[in-house]
């Protein structure tokens, strides 16, 4: 499936994953589980959890923990495949 097709699929998608004060390390067993059961997860970035840096840093470094792959972010929110 390409980019395209996985970011039209994503658009409908509801936030699953919310990422807060506790940062990226506190959803990466519950996101990786996400993954596991479906292929397509957004998460969205809280205020806090961003602390001067992108969505786009805090997101990819996101996607690398879990072994996903990053495929669009759109304000606060990062959607992930695998």
């Amino acid at each position: 499936m390409d980019q395209q097709e996985l970011k039209r699929r994503a658009h409908d998608l509801d936030v699953t994953v919310w990422v807060g004060k506790s940062g990226i390390e506190a959803v990466v067993d519950e996101l990786d589980d996400q993954l596991n059961n479906r292929d397509l997860v957004k998460v969205k970035f809280l205020r806090a959890a961003r602390a001067g840096s992108s969505t786009e840093e805090k997101a990819a470094d996101l996607a690398e923990d879990v072994h996903a792959e990053l495929i669009d972010t759109r304000g606060h929110t990062a959607v992930l495949h695998r």
